[in-house]
């Protein structure tokens, strides 16, 4: 396993529901315009699929959207004022996470097994993992890079293992380390004999009493993981930006 750094990609979530950056545009649209409909179409998507995502947000956020029927005043729609700040928290964590130099990444060395349309499943030092590809087959050699910003850290309590039907890559693992940051920090996770790197807000550490030693559950979906072909030519360069990234942590600390 290597690290390496990689683009920010800013997500709340609860209750296993992420809140990311198409739904901030769509809330910015229904303020900017009064209108879910005019919104959904000025962003090209169509009224029932936006008022069907803003049901879904709302039934782990709250009301984010206050919506009135036609009248002699006219309908419309405005953003709550749940809606508001769930959208000025997206803002500041996606300025907090732009702020960072880079990104940190999980990179394994696995094999393909089977493919099932766009994603494929790929066998690693943690078991099986999902991810997209483009156009590998069974049997190739790839890399298996994963967003410390798309894993999500959930506590490892008595619930036992989370169901989210969305995240299709579910690990249990132990904190060994937390880097804090003034509002982001990174956290390394221990799942067998491997440390996968996640970006936790403060809020979210603070909530699932974060720290070393730790057990919690780790989620990420197929959908945000990359596999790249080529494994043993591209680990070279994986190994020298991970070595960068390794010497800018100690110095830090």
């Amino acid at each position: 396993m290597n690290d390496a750094t990689g683009r920010g990609r800013a997500t709340l979530v609860e209750d296993d529901v992420e809140f990311d950056g198409r739904d901030a545009v769509l809330l910015r649209e229904i303020a900017r315009t009064g209108s879910v409909a005019r919104a959904a179409a000025d962003l090209g998507r169509s009224r029932a699929r936006a008022l069907s995502r803003i049901d879904a947000l709302e039934a782990a956020f709250g009301d984010l959207v206050e919506r009135q029927r036609g009248g002699s005043g006219g309908g419309g729609s405005r953003l709550t004022d749940r809606g508001s700040r769930v959208l000025e928290r997206y803002d500041r964590l996606s300025a907090a996470i732009e702020a960072t130099a880079g990104v940190p990444e999980t990179v394994l060395a696995g094999t393909v097994g089977r493919i099932d349309g766009e994603l494929a499943a790929v066998e690693t030092p943690i078991g099986t993992v999902w991810g997209l590809h483009e156009g590998v087959t069974a049997d190739d050699r790839v890399q298996v890079r994963i967003g410390a910003d798309a894993v999500t850290v959930r506590s490892a309590g008595a619930d036992g293992e989370p169901t989210a039907t969305s995240e299709r890559n579910r690990r249990r693992g132990r904190v060994e380390a937390v880097e804090r940051g003034e509002t982001v920090h990174a956290v390394r996770i221990r799942v067998d004999d491997t440390t996968i790197r996640a970006l936790v807000t403060d809020g979210s550490a603070e909530r699932l009493g974060i720290r070393p030693g730790t057990d919690v559950w780790i989620a990420w979906k197929a959908t945000a993981t990359r596999l790249v072909e080529g494994v043993d030519g591209a680990a070279e360069e994986v190994d020298d930006a991970a070595e960068e990234v390794g010497d800018a942590s100690d110095s830090d600390r």
